[in-house]
């Protein structure tokens, strides 16, 4: 553009050096216009760009180079006219070449005036831009169906975070899997996905740390739905970075692993369970072959009394076991379904101790161990139901008898720690394995998995003594140095605030024998009948049997039985008809009777009550359960669940 003080004549010899000095210029498409837009001047890179020799277009329209549409809307005079009105005008859009084929161009046009202000015309600078766009346009196309792909998904929540956390895209699958539209989350802080003890304890926060000092994060747990039910997820989170390094967010996938997780757990419960019939089987048929073998003994003629008395002394303590692991499934079914039934009350502590001693003395005497009890010389209460309490300690004996393969000494001690009652139970026995420990109180786990298992046991104990122990406010823990180390169980129980009872006096004398009882034993099992009948006699009572409910009936109608044996599960008339028309019997009302069957859960009991029991006994019963019974089968009965507050 000339100087104001330049004439029209060195105006155009600059213009004239200018169109020579651009004449060979290839990679800009540089040329002059009039102001009517009349093309004046041509370059080499005009050519090749637009495809015109200087010949073909010098004096032609410049509208040529703009598409139909273009020139439709009078685009290239408003361009002339912007650039007269601001003095440059710059633009990108597609532009046609002489053979009609279009390309993407950045046209610059600079309005040139003469000294006076008259406009003398434009130069115009084009440069194409082709490739570029071409580039841009497919990375577009790219990133389109990408976005398109990534919003379809359904199988997998596909969402990006901005650098501090909160949502800004949200895909078809993350609104499945979440719950949530695009419009309720984006804008909101990803934390909302997180429990409130995930969120209370940092785990969002933590996980952007990870991702960027990792690149990225992956884990599963426990995610929150919109509706707030929970689903196990699978997470990757990755942080994005631009060409400079700076973080522009974070891109993360989720996938509901919940039915997944759902049949593993499946997969391992029935592992569990074909393991737990095993041990089952294995342990059952380990008190039923010193049983058989001693039947076939007493069958013997030549058996003399030492030989009987020893037999049955082992037969005893196999019915035993057996009935301890047929309680110990009851028990941990209740542990499980939450029904333990406790009753508690302020006792002492050594007392339980004492009785817990000889419920397992047998059992310790016969491996041969030595038991080293050491009480408080103090009384220590504890508020407790005495029978689990009890149970809880005899297992933790046991479980040191049998653990303990040659004859030891097995420590049990009694001790107050401040506010908490201390119950140790050590022994020097084969230990347990640092990777057991932790999961030792869980259910069917077992210190001792060897295929001969020696040791027995159904992995059940461990888990009902825990429930036991925290139902009555304390806790329970297991160490061990490793194999062959020997192991400690310690329980915490708080100290009762009741102060300790006052004993009762003792009556002197001999015990009075219970008076004579006229018994009906009811039993559709023959053999189960004729056991306890036999039993009953032989402690000189007047029993009569019944193998049904019909019988029961026509045989109450002429004995006038003060207590009934009464099963529960019989064909045609069951136990419960028998009883409820027993109550229903005028003449009848006064009969104590007990149920006698192997329904043992708290429903079976509950609904036997409430058809007009009075007492609820497991079987085998326990003998010492039924002469107490007997002695007094109006007054409450420990173990009898006579009473509603032991249900």
């Amino acid at each position: 553009m000339p100087a104001e003080n330049e004439s029209p004549e060195s105006s155009n010899g600059v213009e004239e050096h200018f169109i020579q000095l651009v004449a060979g210029v290839r990679d800009y498409a540089i040329f002059m216009l009039s102001p009517a837009g009349i093309i004046k001047s041509w370059n080499a890179g005009a050519e090749r760009i637009k495809g015109y020799a200087a010949h073909e277009i010098v004096g032609k329209h410049f509208s040529q180079f703009y598409t139909p549409d273009a020139i439709a809307t009078r685009w290239p005079e408003q361009e002339l006219e912007l650039a007269i009105r601001d003095g440059r005008f710059e633009d990108e859009g597609w532009r046609v070449r002489k053979d009609g084929t279009q390309f993407w161009a950045n046209v610059v046009i600079t309005r040139v005036v003469e000294p006076d202000g008259r406009l003398r015309g434009f130069l115009k600078i084009t440069r194409d831009l082709t490739e570029r766009k071409q580039a841009e346009e497919a990375l577009r196309r790219s990133e389109q169906r990408f976005r398109l792909l990534v919003e379809n998904v359904k199988d997998y929540a596909m969402f990006l975070l901005d650098s501090s956390g909160h949502v800004t895209s949200w895909n078809n699958g993350a609104q499945r899997i979440k719950g949530y539209s695009a419009s309720e989350i984006i804008g909101q802080h990803f934390s909302c996905f997180y429990t409130s003890e995930d969120v209370r304890d940092g785990k969002p926060q933590r996980a952007l740390e990870t991702a960027l000092s990792q690149g990225s994060m992956e884990s599963e747990g426990w995610r929150v739905r919109k509706d707030r039910t929970l689903f196990w997820a699978s997470v990757v989170l990755t942080a994005l970075y631009d060409e400079q390094g700076t973080l522009l967010g974070f891109a993360k996938v989720i996938r509901d692993l919940t039915e997944k997780r759902k049949s593993e757990a499946l997969e391992v419960a029935d592992r569990q369970k074909n393991e737990f019939l095993a041990m089952l089987a294995h342990e059952l048929r380990n008190p039923l072959a010193p049983i058989s073998n001693g039947l076939q003994v007493l069958k013997l003629r030549s058996a003399d009394l030492a030989a009987v008395k020893q037999i049955t002394d082992l037969m005893e303590r196999q019915v035993v076991h057996l009935v301890r692991l047929v309680d110990d499934l009851l028990d941990v079914s209740r542990v499980i379904t939450g029904k333990l039934a406790f009753k508690k009350q302020a006792i002492e502590l050594a007392g339980v101790v004492r009785h817990a001693v000889e419920e397992t003395q047998s059992t310790i005497d016969a491996r041969g161990h030595e038991l080293m009890l050491s009480l408080p010389a103090r009384p220590v209460l504890v508020d407790a139901d005495r029978l689990r309490l009890s149970q809880v300690i005899s297992n933790l004996l046991n479980n040191a008898a049998k653990y303990t393969a040659t004859p030891s000494q097995i420590w049990l001690s009694v001790q107050r720690e401040g506010d908490e009652a201390i119950v140790r139970v050590r022994d020097p026995g084969i230990g347990i394995a640092p990777h057991v420990l932790p999961k030792v109180f869980n259910l069917f786990v077992q210190a001792d998995n060897s295929l001969d298992r020696s040791q027995g046991g159904l992995g059940i104990g461990l888990t009902v003594v825990k429930r036991i122990v925290e139902m009555h406010g304390g806790s329970v823990s297991a160490s061990s140095a490793g194999i062959n180390q020997g192991s400690e169980f310690v329980v915490r129980l708080p100290v009762s605030k009741a102060s300790a009872p006052v004993a009762k006096p003792t009556e002197s004398g001999q015990k009075r024998p219970p008076p004579r009882r006229r018994i009906l034993v009811v039993d559709d099992n023959v053999d189960a009948a004729v056991t306890i009948s036999a039993l009953l006699k032989a402690w000189g009572h007047d029993v009569q049997t019944a193998f049904g409910g019909e019988a029961a009936l026509e045989t109450v109608r002429h004995f006038q039985p003060e207590i009934i044996f009464l099963d529960i599960g019989m064909p045609g008339m069951s136990g419960y008809d028998v009883a409820k028309w027993l109550r229903a019997e005028p003449s009848a009302r006064g009969i104590v009777i007990a149920a006698v069957t192997g329904y043992g859960q708290e429903a079976d009991r509950q609904r036997s009550f409430d058809a007009g029991f009075d007492y609820h006994l497991t079987k085998p019963p326990d003998p010492s359960l039924l002469e107490s019974l007997l002695a007094s089968p109006r007054q409450r009965v420990p173990g009898g669940s006579n009473d509603s507050e032991n249900n």
